[in-house]
């Protein structure tokens, strides 16, 4: 069952892929990569090492030697996330399957690889399908150490924490008080020395949290490039402002994840996920999550408290709930892809929930209305997200209906049956229930790959799955019919020319482009304004002998310089610092905007 699910989500994140649009600032990025290995370690949006992306490094580490392996390209640069996509739903079978067994991980593996949020996010070159992947494997690795009470797991779980973080920050520490908290309240061994290994997983987290930005505080910024997002050019601003409580609180750049309703993400709230601009990403199965999380709680009951059961619904419970409060109050920047992490930790409590409530179904009296409850839940609400794309496979949302009905009445029907027949259609209901339950979440993320969800969006800027529900930039897929195809290779050599919004035109991209004067050079001296100087342009270095200016508009370069052998070095430096300048205006104008690429 888990190959024939692995090949299924392959299908779906490979499927098409080199006529997929990929997010062109992460494209660039990674071409800077594989033309210069500090721009590469630094993640460089040009090979000359002017600005960087506003996210660490990491997974353009990997898409980068990927490309240097195989070559600059789409199927090169998405290799890796697609690998990494994989290993996640194998990883979190083997966690759900040592807790609740074989059936309940097959369906954690099929939820999560047709979450449609998920399929768009691992089709695109973002850095979330590498943050999901270490932060499931530190997820998994944490309830190891639970259930052995051995130090290892807890230090591997620590360091893919730290990993994920230099992924994209601060975000890759939402789960990791979930992990920490199970630790301390159900490993095996004594309090003293539960607080022990926990000091020295602290250790492990801070030194593969903050190795990268330490090495880019050891340079001098002279020497290295601006760090994009930041307002001083440190990678620690980044990490607190842009990248950190500005996500949460807004400002430091972040303009709001969609004020007044429309925006990316719609207003922040707790129903937030379930918009018209998220809900059809994401929320299909939170209704029954959130009810198998209590009912499991519920049925573990006084168990020891090393009980792995409830353990594990404690930390895929706190893993949930964690996101969903971080992404549904964030007032800063908030785009739907961000909610993938979510699909794990619904994954998992629909499976191992689900398969607790069935058991209390068939044993307990008292329990027979909850699982029926539940996937009545699950199918309304898959109504009315059906139902808000007006027009688009009209007969999926009856068919979910007629199918979930039967199933429940097989259900109950069948409830008592110990063997032969009655067991097996059971059984057959019970496949029926799960059919229906994601029956909808799959038609989304198939119009990904087959490009039918029927509107334009935003390409690799925005990645998201289904039709178009009228939620502002959250509605059209990424695959959809109508979206922007151009490959990440024309993308990334494009390097001068850069997607810009302008203040008054929030949402329509328009190209830059600068084009650089003939430079002319005259046998005369011309003392150097400050703060103009073209050597401080050209990243940073010592002063220019003899060279000239820089006009006002930064478009336009005279060089005056005594010998004609500096003036052609000056020149092609003053070339480098236009380009440079350049890249830093459109950032300023998207940052103005309030708009931004991750």
């Amino acid at each position: 069952m888990l190959l024939a699910i692995l090949a299924l989500a392959a299908v779906l994140y490979s499927w098409n892929l080199s006529g997929s649009s990929l997010n062109s600032f992460y494209s660039a990025a990674v071409l800077s990569g594989t033309q210069s290995w500090k721009a590469w370690f630094f993640g460089s949006l040009d090979a000359g090492n002017f600005l960087t992306v506003d996210k660490p490094p990491l997974a353009l580490m990997v898409m980068g030697l990927s490309c240097r392996v195989l070559g600059y390209g789409t199927w090169q640069m998405m290799a890796p996330m697609v690998v990494a996509a994989l290993a996640t739903i194998w990883i979190l079978h083997a966690c759900v399957k040592r807790v609740f067994g074989h059936a309940a991980a097959a369906v954690a593996a099929l939820v999560l690889a047709l979450t449609p949020i998920t399929v768009a996010i691992n089709r695109d070159n973002n850095p979330d399908t590498l943050l999901v992947f270490l932060m499931v494997s530190g997820a998994a690795l944490g309830l190891r150490a639970v259930q052995g009470g051995r130090l290892l797991p807890l230090l591997g779980s620590a360091a893919c924490f730290g990993l994920a973080f230099n992924t994209k920050m601060l975000q890759g520490y939402i789960a990791l008080p979930a992990v920490f908290a199970v630790y301390l309240y159900a490993a095996r061994p004594g309090w003293v020395k539960r607080i022990v290994n926990l000091l020295l997983a602290g250790v492990v987290l801070a030194v593969s949290s903050f190795w990268w930005a330490a090495a880019v505080s050891l340079v001098p910024a002279s020497e290295r490039p601006y760090i994009g997002g930041s307002t001083d050019g440190t990678a620690w601003n980044l990490i607190m402002g842009y990248n950190g409580l500005g996500r949460i609180f807004g400002g430091e750049g972040n303009g709001g994840g969609g004020g007044g309703g429309g925006g990316f993400a719609g207003t922040a709230g707790l129903g937030r996920m379930f918009n018209d601009i998220l809900g059809g990403q994401i929320s299909w199965l939170i209704p029954f999550a959130a009810i198998a999380l209590v009912g499991g709680v519920v049925l573990c009951g006084r168990a020891p408290r090393t009980d792995l059961t409830r353990a594990a619904l404690v930390l895929w419970g706190g893993w949930t709930a964690l996101h969903y409060l971080t992404f549904a109050l964030a007032e800063g920047t908030m785009h739907p892809y961000y909610t993938t992490a979510l699909a794990p930790g619904i994954a998992a409590l629909c499976s191992g929930g689900g398969v607790l409530l069935l058991r209390a179904f068939r044993a307990d009296r008292r329990w027979v209305w909850v699982l029926p409850l539940g996937l009545g839940v699950t199918a309304v609400w898959a109504v009315v997200l059906l139902r808000r794309a007006s027009g688009w496979n009209t007969w999926l949302w009856p068919s979910i209906l007629v199918v979930m009905a039967l199933a429940v009445v097989g259900l109950l029907v069948f409830r008592s049956g110990a063997s032969g027949l009655r067991l097996r259609l059971l059984g057959v209901s019970v496949a029926a229930a799960v059919v229906a339950a994601v029956a909808g979440p799959a038609a989304y993320a198939w119009s990904v790959p087959s490009g039918s969800g029927g509107g334009g969006g935003m390409g690799g800027t925005n990645p998201t799955a289904g039709p178009s529900t009228g939620g502002g930039f959250g509605g059209p897929g990424a695959g959809a019919a109508g979206a922007s195809r151009a490959g990440p290779v024309a993308a990334g050599r494009r390097v001068v020319e850069r997607l810009a919004v302008g203040p008054s035109r929030v949402g329509t991209p328009r190209r830059v482009r600068v084009r650089p004067r003939r430079v002319r050079v005259r046998p005369r001296r011309v003392r150097l304004p400050p703060r103009r100087a073209v050597a401080s342009l050209a990243a940073g270095r010592r002063p220019v002998r003899g060279a000239g200016r820089v006009n006002r508009t930064g478009r336009a370069v005279r060089l005056l310089a005594a010998r004609p052998r500096a003036a052609r070095a000056a020149a092609g430096r003053a070339k480098r610092a236009l380009r440079a300048a350049a890249w830093a205006e459109a950032w300023a104008a998207t940052r103005a905007a309030s708009w931004s690429p991750t």
